[in-house]
């Protein structure tokens, strides 16, 4: 551990400018549900036991604290009430909110938890810093959708917000929230031995998601915005933590939000959960470029999670030693690249210099340096390492079946790995195990002693969400499938375009049956929004095609209708039949196409298997 339990400036500040908390510390949605438990994290007052990671213990120590804190007057936070914390910048008016949380129920806590300590501030505007759901899920709890929509509560939000909104919770937010149930841990009991947190917060919230469009883009850095009296300059920040993401300054205040740009982590080139690959590289460039602009004029730094830095010497270095870890991340990475080394390899060689590894808020809580430098290869090299040998390899289950017959057949191999086991190789115990399971999925003895090695290999894990995966792999071996806690919101289609809309149902399309329906045009025509789209399907492919199809080619069907019908029917509250038959949708040409349309449409598996086939 650097620096050992002697040092406690992290304790310090994570308890500074503390006011009030919420008593008790359990969230409920409206129908009695428990979608936050603060108080279950209560037994990270006791000394580390041995089933968890001295460091990961001291950190969940630091991230469980629950209440609400001064930053600096005007300025105050909720935290740990969900993975995020919401941020309240008092204005003439009443108060701005920034980033609020996953769901409604805990983002009305916080502000009733903010209220009742500063009074009924009507809330003057909404900041979402970034693309992610902890940044915005929770919006439908501070603010009425009516006031957004008459203008009287703008909601500010980075350039590309709802394109990668949609591209992270709606194109693939199905795989990306049930990997979340894994890299989470919500389902998992909270305890020494069970769920401690995830680094960067506790875990999500599991309550109501909602999105509310935003009104206002920020579009060019050192755009400055004056907002319930309130001074803001923003630093667009693309391609860092988000691909759409933003740090913004409050030059009268002296304070510099730093969005997730900079915590007290190392934070994800590749989230487990699964994302694009952001650029390591780009994300040191940009802090670089926040210390320039910001620097002189910043007394405070704080991000949408942990506690912030008080005092301008403490806060550079902060940020320099933030920006110095993704920039030895990525070019050390790309050196080994050079020299020949593979994803895998890389993990093993590369650790941080001596400054960097003494430097609790670089430590690998969310984002390890392995699964990092693993994520700079993919990033510049893909998925290939140049070797033929695994050029065409087996898929997982018949590669499994091949590898336990020639390691002499599934008992064969569960009594080698228990040899393993014995000897501390878990490491090994998990792959040949991995292997069995894939091979013969019910095999008692392998599910057995591949959950209590995920079990032990996640209680050594610095890393908050290695440990998760770990916990949710032998859970699941041992009792089923536990679910997905965090489900899309029906409200994020509504404020997706009709673009997204149709680009979400192509990715639905199951090709091979919709290659044997033929050629399928349908026209839909938006009464309310005056919107004119046809979706051509072709050769197993759906092209949406604003306006008319290609070279005047008649529709096989034209549907009349409103948007907000379409994002009720994708919603599943009702059905195009009822619609259709309820008058709220004209169709006209031949009805069968929809039927065959609608039948064309996987419906996605919200809780696949991942550690059996």
């Amino acid at each position: 551990m650097t620096g050992g339990e002697r040092d406690q400036q992290d304790f310090v500040d994570a308890e500074r400018g503390f006011v009030a908390r919420l008593t008790p510390g359990v969230v409920r949605a409206p129908d009695g549900r428990v979608v936050w438990d603060a108080d279950a994290y209560g037994f990270l007052d006791e000394a580390c036991p041995a089933t968890a990671h001295p460091s990961l213990w001291r950190q969940s120590r630091l991230v469980a604290r629950q209440g609400l804190y001064e930053v600096v007057p005007g300025i105050h936070q909720v935290r740990g009430l969900d993975l995020s914390h919401i941020t309240f910048v008092e204005g003439e008016r009443g108060v701005i909110v920034v980033d609020p949380l996953i769901s409604e129920e805990v983002a009305a806590a916080a502000l009733a938890l903010y209220r009742e300590h500063r009074g009924e501030r009507p809330v003057t505007a909404v900041i979402y810093t970034h693309s992610h759901v902890d940044h915005f899920g929770g919006v439908r709890g501070v603010v009425d959708a009516a006031d957004v929509a008459a203008g009287r509560v703008p909601v500010i939000a980075p350039a590309g917000f709802l394109e990668h909104v949609a591209g992270e919770n709606v194109f693939t937010g199905t795989a990306m929230a049930r990997r979340a149930a894994y890299m989470y841990g919500a389902a998992l009991p909270k305890g020494p031995a069970g769920q401690i947190g995830c680094g960067l917060g506790q875990t999500t919230s599991t309550g109501g998601v909602g999105l509310i469009a935003p009104t206002l883009d920020i579009t060019a850095t050192g755009q400055e915005e004056t907002v319930d009296g309130v001074r803001i300059v923003f630093q667009l920040t693309p391609g860092t933590e988000a691909p759409a993401e933003m740090n913004f300054h409050l030059p009268d205040l002296r304070v510099l939000c730093v969005a997730e740009n900079a915590c007290h982590t190392l934070h994800n080139v590749l989230t487990l959960r699964g994302a694009l690959v952001r650029d390591p590289s780009a994300w040191a460039r940009y802090l670089t470029e926040t210390i320039r602009l910001f620097a002189d004029t910043t007394d405070v730094v704080f991000a949408s999670h942990h506690w912030p830095t008080w005092g301008q010497g403490r806060a550079v270095r902060f940020l320099e030693e933030q920006r110095d870890a993704y920039a030895y991340l990525h070019d050390q990475s790309v050196r080994l690249i050079n020299a020949g080394y593979t994803g895998a390899e890389i993990a093993e060689e590369l650790r941080f210099p001596p400054a960097l590894e003494r430097a609790w808020h670089t430590r690998g809580y969310y984002g390890s340096l392995s699964h990092n430098a693993k994520a700079v290869y993919q990033r510049y090299m893909g998925w290939f390492d140049g070797n033929p040998a695994h050029l065409w390899q087996h898929p997982p289950v018949e590669a499994a079946r091949r590898y336990v017959e020639f390691m002499g057949g599934a008992d064969a191999v569960v009594a080698k790995a228990r040899t393993s086991y014995d000897a501390g190789d878990l490491r090994w115990v998990a792959e040949v195990l991995g292997h069995v399971l894939f091979a013969e999925p019910d095999h008692a003895a392998a599910r057995e002693l591949q959950a209590a090695a995920f079990e032990r290999l996640g209680h050594g894990s610095e890393c908050g969400p290695w440990r998760n995966f770990y916990l949710m792999g032998a859970a699941e071996l041992r009792d089923g499938v536990l679910g997905t806690p965090t489900r899309s919101a029906p409200d994020l289609l509504a404020a997706l375009t009709a673009e997204q809309i149709f680009q979400s149902m192509a990715v639905r399309i199951n090709g091979p049956r919709a290659a044997e329906a033929g050629r399928l045009l349908l026209r839909w025509e938006f009464t309310d929004t005056g919107e004119t789209w046809t979706l051509l399907l072709s050769n197993g492919a759906l092209t949406p095609v604003r306006g008319d199809a290609p070279r005047g080619e008649p529709p096989t069907a034209t549907l009349r209708l409103a948007r907000a019908t379409l994002d009720a029917v994708l919603g599943g509250r009702t059905t195009f039949a009822d619609e259709i038959a309820g008058g709220a949708v004209a169709l006209d040409g031949d009805a069968g196409a929809l039927l065959t349309f609608g039948t064309l449409l996987d419906k996605p598996d919200l809780d696949f298997a991942i550690v059996t086939p």
